[in-house]
């Protein structure tokens, strides 16, 4: 079993944290991993930098210039990742864009993905009509799950055709704005979570965009399986770096 499907079985909200590989420094990558699972994180989007990241806010953006400047490529990835199996056991996802991935070979890539073990991917601008005729076959091949998103506009048979070709969660923006740029959620987002926890989908759903802290963590979580957290991530590793990431899950989480 994906260990992504493993991790939802799991009777417990999930916590995943997103940020750029390469980014602050390029050999952070693997640190970073391992320090967030160490800390209580159950799941890890590493982010696959890209020159025009259209669903990113600023935070991300900036990281990912930065991580771009610092020389992160798909092949320093794969070979920062070759052996992180040998430390952490948790669902690693790369999320990206669909460009580099076409670049470097579609199923070069997902071949590559299934060697690292990365357990799935997250690619906005991949469309799930062309993912279901073109793609499907090759990401089953090598057991990857390929996670897709909706937002408070995606209409019911469009959710409903999205769940009917997934196999692992489904990734619920929680606005129709970027990344980073919502503070807490108000009647219309917690009705639109409600909304699509009532449709009883096959797969559960992961709530992105906008979770910065524990009041936002848990109002995301209260009809959903898991919130993602991204930009307030990477904001915190700006200013207190590698070393103080068990603070950050902490307020999350509220540790002590």
């Amino acid at each position: 079993m994906n260990r992504i499907n493993k991790k939802l079985k799991e009777d417990k909200k999930l916590l995943s944290i997103y940020f750029s590989a390469g980014y602050p420094s390029l050999n952070d990558t693997v640190s970073i991993i391992e320090n967030l699972e160490k800390n209580g994180v159950d799941m890890i989007e590493i982010g696959l930098p890209f020159s025009d990241p259209l669903a990113d806010g600023p935070t991300i953006q900036a990281s990912s210039t930065q991580a771009l400047k610092n020389g992160m490529s798909s092949d320093i990835l794969f070979d920062q990742l070759k052996d992180i199996r040998k430390t952490v056991s948790i669902p690693l996802i790369i999320m990206g864009y669909f460009n580099p991935m076409l670049q470097y070979g579609v199923e070069a890539f997902c071949k590559k993905c299934q060697e690292t073990g990365i357990d799935g991917l997250i690619i906005p601008d991949l469309p799930v009509d062309i993912y279901n005729d073109q793609y499907k076959a090759i990401f089953q091949k090598y057991g990857l799950i390929n996670v897709f998103l909706i937002t408070p506009q995606t209409s019911e048979d469009r959710i409903r055709f999205i769940d009917s070709i997934s196999k692992g969660f489904i990734y619920m923006v929680s606005s129709a704005s970027v990344t980073g740029s919502s503070a807490g959620f108000g009647g219309e987002q917690t009705s639109y979570f409600k909304r699509i926890a009532d449709m009883n989908l096959n797969n559960q759903q992961i709530v992105g965009f906008g979770i910065s802290n524990n009041e936002t963590f848990n109002q995301a979580t209260k009809f959903a399986k898991g919130a993602i957290i991204g930009s307030a991530f990477i904001k915190h590793l700006s200013t207190h770096g590698v070393e103080e990431i068990k603070t950050f899950t902490n307020s999350i989480l509220k540790n002590d």
